[in-house]
């Protein structure tokens, strides 16, 4: 008997389509589009604690001396730490696992993007839950053993993969099921990546503390306990994806007509292979790298430079004893308390700001957005010293929130920028290829604040005064990104994938206009349930609302 192969390997045809592959999960007639956002969610918000890790780095830089450190010799370097039992880890050593986060997520979201299109979202989701949670599971061994090249096995390069897959992993689904809400949909998910954090330091700190003993700081179990929550919940969101029949439309929306009212949104689609030879694309790439790159040196730098510039009074003292370098201990202890309610402010603008300025933007339009935040953005960055010569705390802190809610609003409104431009069929692998600007800028930003200070501080200039030149800097990055934004214009017809080819590419990915169409999978058409929509939004929502509860508590301290 003579087998036809359907042109994927290992697939016969006529089979029935394996449990993880997309045709299985092609939504009946009657699925309700708003049970894709909180599966979204799920994996958003576990993974969203990368942001969150720096939590255990006190506690793992004590791991062996639990009570003070035990210091490695002058000798013992950085690729004799990897190995080495006897000494506890520099928390300087411990952040590389953050930096290789961001690498690994940029890197892995831009390989791994084409086949994830194709294999569908739920076979990307189940993958990342793996290597997240598994990667979880072989730090804790890590720590255990006391040997760090095994944390930045798992956590950093496994669980970085993770971290790509899962990010990227909803953005072309959200997009298909909200052709007229692009902005909002992928605001919606990507606004649980930057509250993981919320949710996950929180609840480590809690666990450290019931597992801690006087022999041991509780991270390995708590390591262990986290990806066993994370895997039943990444999970869950990975199961509960579902993707439209190819054509679907929400009912009563018509598609805005080509090169009428917005020239910027296409009706054709672009090919990932293509993308790299598109000079729209790599426009696109230096305003997230530029957009990304000034916020996240503002994330890093916030709480210290919140401390240097105002000091004492940010605990009532007035004068030369409130400067920060005549401070005591006790008043460095009570100022750091309200410097970790500030951090915990702005996490709340850059949570909040993804939501908003993605939803904003369906109605601004993705370019004329992105020059909101580079004009506005730029204002702010410029007022900083200002306000900081003044003492004025206000305008000081609101400027910082306003930066850091652009600054997750970027993240937010790009999938939405690139589908106008390039179309949805590859939306998610040409935003996994975009995200190595996110790359560049976990490296960029950082060594520009961090240099600047160490090189003012190293003239002698003041501490209050030492970020005034890293924030005319900083504005510099947003000119460029302004100019990149002004010069993206719709795409030549020529890059469009042409009526074939489209098929083709349908073909691949396994796109069916009707659900009946897959194989000898039976679905038949069901209305989705009221209830079962406000169970799926309860299973993330009420994680989110105890996070940003406690975030509010920390907030607190700042305006107490």
């Amino acid at each position: 008997m003579s087998t036809v192969m359907t042109g994927e390997p290992g697939r016969l045809s006529g089979a029935e389509p394996g449990f993880l592959d997309k045709e299985r999960i092609i939504a009946a007639p009657g699925f309700n589009r708003w049970l894709v956002p909180p599966a979204a969610l799920a994996i958003h918000l576990c993974i969203g604690m990368a942001y969150g890790f720096s939590v255990f780095w006190l506690p793992l830089s004590k791991a062996l001396g639990i009570k003070e450190a035990i210091k490695c010799g002058p000798d013992v370097g950085f690729f004799q730490e990897l190995f080495i039992s006897s000494c506890d880890w520099k928390i300087s050593t411990l952040g590389w696992m953050y930096t290789l986060f961001f690498v690994l997520l940029g890197s892995s979201a831009a390989i791994w993007g084409g086949w994830l299109e194709r294999a569908g979202p739920r076979k990307a989701g189940v993958v990342s839950a793996v290597c997240w949670c598994g990667g979880m599971l072989i730090s804790a061994l890590g720590v255990h053993l006391h040997q760090f090249w095994l944390m930045l096995l798992g956590s950093g390069v496994i669980g970085g993969i993770g971290l790509g897959l899962g990010y990227i992993s909803p953005v072309s689904t959200l997009i298909k099921w909200f052709p007229d809400r692009r902005g909002m949909a992928t605001g919606m998910a990507i606004m649980g990546f930057g509250g993981g954090a919320m949710i996950g330091s929180p609840l480590a700190a809690e666990l450290m503390k019931q597992f801690a003993t006087p022999t041991d700081v509780g991270v390995t179990q708590t390591f262990i306990v986290m990806a066993l929550v994370y895997f039943v919940f990444m999970m869950g969101g990975a199961l509960s994806y579902r993707v439209p029949a190819s054509g679907w439309k929400p009912e009563g929306w018509t598609p805005p007509k080509a090169q009428a009212s917005n020239t910027m949104i296409t009706q054709n689609h672009v090919h990932v292979k293509k993308v790299w030879g598109i000079p729209q694309f790599w426009l696109i790439w230096m305003v997230l790298c530029m957009n990304v790159s000034a916020g996240i040196g503002v994330i890093g730098m916030a709480s210290p430079m919140l401390q240097e510039v105002f000091g004492g009074s940010l605990i009532g003292l007035s004068g030369e004893a409130a400067k920060f370098g005549n401070l005591d201990k006790t008043q460095l202890t009570a100022i750091a308390g309200v410097a970790a309610g500030f951090a915990a402010l702005i996490s709340l603008f850059n949570i909040g700001g993804r939501f908003f300025w993605a939803s904003l933007s369906d109605k601004l339009g993705r370019k004329m957005t992105y020059v909101v935040f580079f004009v506005l953005g730029g204002l702010m960055y410029a007022s900083i010293p200002g306000s900081a010569m003044a003492g004025n705390k206000l305008l000081f802190v609101g400027a910082i929130c306003i930066i850091l809610s652009m600054y997750g609003g970027g993240f937010a409104t790009v999938p939405a920028y690139l589908a106008d431009l390039f179309g949805t069929q590859m939306v998610g692998a040409i935003h996994g290829r975009l995200l190595t600007a996110w790359a560049t800028a976990g490296v960029l930003g950082p060594i520009v604040v961090n240099y600047m200070r160490d090189y003012q501080l190293g003239l002698g200039i003041p501490r209050e005064q030492v970020y005034n030149q890293t924030m005319y800097i900083l504005v510099g990055m947003l000119v460029s990104g302004l100019i990149c934004n002004l010069l993206v214009r719709p795409l030549d017809p020529k890059h469009f994938m042409s009526a074939a080819e489209l098929a083709e590419e349908k073909r691949l990915a396994h796109d069916r206009a009707v659900a009946s169409e897959v194989g000898n999978v039976t679905m038949t058409h069901h209305k989705s349930s009221v209830a079962l929509v406000l169970l799926a939004w309860a299973a993330v929502g009420i994680p989110l609302a105890w996070g940003v509860y406690r975030t509010g508590l920390s907030v607190t301290k700042f305006f107490n």
